[in-house]
């Protein structure tokens, strides 16, 4: 397996994030795709955006990877909606294609989201809005090669394998998160072996489980059983990325630092 990292997770402007990544001698990256504004309306979420990245700065960025040794682990598509209802899907729908011939232009085989939690009744219109846009941007992968994964955690693994599976495009797939599996009440290493095949890209991240300290914690620190949660990937297959995420803390650089080397400990016992 590979170690990554997510470069907003730095907090710093984008081109020292990727020199921070490379400092610690990570595999790889995990760009956001979507100039979004939601955090904090002066600083978009996105450094990157199929409407704004042009072919010079797309060479930019290779060089700069290339120079520094690392991969795209993956762009994050998260338009912070979800596609289970409300007006907005069919612009999410074509925003999320853009980004994934964004994808595909650098060279990215997957794109990362959310996708909103799946109705445990199929006849639900919820559950058919989701699976007719999902069947949609399937297609659209299908054709242009490039996975979407939708990221774990609103619903088990089980149910979201269901659904995956009964989706006719091949490209729809899972991003596995533990962290938000523990915080929600699922079981991280169960979920695993739910999704098996289905899952292309992991984010690294810990968190406590429902109650008073629910939340996001430093990796290690929270109670995703980290040695079970990596045999189980082990035991299915995965070979892939391990993606850092750290979305909270007052200094997440040194997490992530700290992350890394945790990481690297239990690989090395596997």
């Amino acid at each position: 397996m590979k170690i990554g990292a997510m470069t907003t997770s730095f907090r710093k402007p984008f081109y020292e994030a990727l020199e921070a990544s490379a400092a610690l001698k990570v595999d790889g990256v995990q760009i956001w795709a979507t100039n979004l504004t939601y955090y904090d309306p002066d600083h978009p979420v996105g450094e990157l955006d199929p409407e704004l990245t042009t072919e010079e700065d797309k060479r930019k960025l290779k060089e700069t990877l290339k120079r520094l040794g690392m991969g795209i682990s993956a762009l994050c598509g998260d338009l912070g909606r979800g596609f289970v209802g409300g007006d907005h899907i069919s612009e999410d729908v074509e925003k999320t294609k853009r980004m994934m011939d964004l994808a595909r232009s650098l060279g990215v085989k997957v794109l990362t989201s959310h996708i909103g939690r799946i109705p445990e009744d199929k006849g639900d219109p919820a559950y058919r809005v989701a699976t007719e846009a999902l069947e949609e941007i399937g297609a659209h992968g299908d054709a242009i090669g490039v996975t979407f994964a939708s990221e774990t955690g609103p619903e088990s693994g089980a149910a979201l394998a269901e659904f995956l599976k009964g989706l006719k495009a091949k490209s729809i797939r899972a991003n596995y998160d533990p962290a938000n599996m523990v915080m929600t009440g699922f079981d991280p290493v169960q979920g695993v072996r739910d999704l098996e095949d289905l899952i292309v890209h992991t984010h690294a991240k810990d968190g406590m489980g429902p109650g008073p300290n629910r939340g996001e914690v430093p990796l290690g620190e929270g109670e995703v059983p980290w040695p079970e949660y990596l045999r189980a990937l082990k035991e299915i297959g995965y070979d892939g990325y391990l993606t850092i995420e750290r979305e909270v803390g007052e200094d997440p650089a040194a997490d992530i630092v700290t992350a890394a080397g945790f990481l690297r400990e239990q690989l090395a016992r596997l």
